[in-house]
């Protein structure tokens, strides 16, 4: 589908893979899920299949590239790369892009990092779809912070909205019909709502954390416009579209990371007592390592009506 709209070769197997790979982990709202969306975007001329990130600005250890409103993925594999190649010579590097696409799932990155034994910083900004604490109106992106740690027994991978529920992860309760286990934002009389389908209505997520969540993603909003000079989520939200993104990309490297200090903090964690009978702590990634094992040996679990989305494409 991807060579048909233009794509080459290179980014056309770039991008299937991380779609691919998204729904074998189980992050079904930024695989298939979300792959006819994409298409749309590209089709409307919001995504160049042709575009190539570029270096824009050296300083240092900091680099500032323009993605000429590029396929996302491609732009941030590009940008992650280059971030472990400079970190791996001078230990830390930030490499920040401007003008790019949404990047699908964020923790793509923070273990693309991890596989190649650095730790990973990323974030991104986007479309207003949550309203600034103590506000109504969605004035704030949902911009998704990861932060990736390597590890032989499987990577640490952080990889968090700024609202209490994605809205892909939103999406996926609707198509199931359910409801959200917790309050994740509000319905159009105002009231706290666990229906996926009228807070994606009314773009009135709740922060994740409150307040908290709030300031976070107003602060990495700010980040970006200070390191890139890209679009901020005023802008963004201003053009009625979400392409034009800005993210950044943090790497560190260090031989020896310390990993029997990092086992000895999950293990202190799991040694907590479970809420519920047979219940689970995990740390940030291991049910990512568990689907994607689960996905290897079963299947891919695939959603009937985007699947028929996908066939009439």
């Amino acid at each position: 589908m991807l060579l048909q709209l233009s794509f080459n070769e290179k980014k056309a197997e770039m991008c299937a893979d991380v779609f691919a790979s998204n729904s074998r982990d189980g992050v079904y709202s930024h695989g298939l899920n979300r792959f006819p969306v994409f298409v749309e975007q590209v089709k409307n001329g919001f995504v160049d299949p042709l575009a190539e990130p570029e270096c824009i600005e050296q300083n240092g250890l900091m680099e500032t590239w323009d993605g000429h409103l590029g396929p996302g993925i491609y732009n941030a594999k590009i940008c992650m790369d280059r971030a472990i190649v400079l970190a791996k010579k001078n230990a830390m590097s930030c490499v920040s892009i401007r003008n790019s696409n949404h990047w699908m799932r964020g923790g793509t990155y923070g273990w693309q990092a991890a596989d190649a034994g650095c730790i990973g910083i990323c974030f991104t900004n986007a479309i207003a779809g949550m309203p600034p604490w103590g506000g109504k109106d969605p004035r704030l992106g949902n911009n998704p912070l990861v932060i990736a740690v390597p590890r032989k027994e499987g990577h640490i991978v952080l990889d968090m909205a700024m609202s209490q529920f994605s809205y892909g992860k939103m999406q996926e309760y609707e198509l199931k019909g359910k409801q959200l286990p917790f309050a994740g934002g509000y319905d159009r009389e105002g009231n706290i709502s666990t229906d996926p389908a009228a807070i994606r209505q009314t773009k009135r997520a709740l922060p994740a954390g409150l307040w908290k969540g709030s300031g976070l993603a107003m602060i990495l909003d700010i980040l970006l416009a200070l390191l890139g000079g890209g679009k901020s989520t005023a802008k963004i939200t201003e053009s009625g579209n979400e392409y034009g993104l800005s993210q950044c990309f943090i790497c560190l490297y260090k031989e020896d990371l310390y990993e029997y200090l990092v086992n000895e903090i999950i293990a202190f964690s799991k040694s907590s007592a479970t809420l519920e009978p047979g219940g689970d702590i995990a740390y940030p990634g291991e049910h990512t390592l568990m689907r994607r094992k689960k996905s290897e040996t079963e299947g891919i679990p695939v959603d009937e009506t985007m699947w028929a989305k996908v066939l009439r494409m």
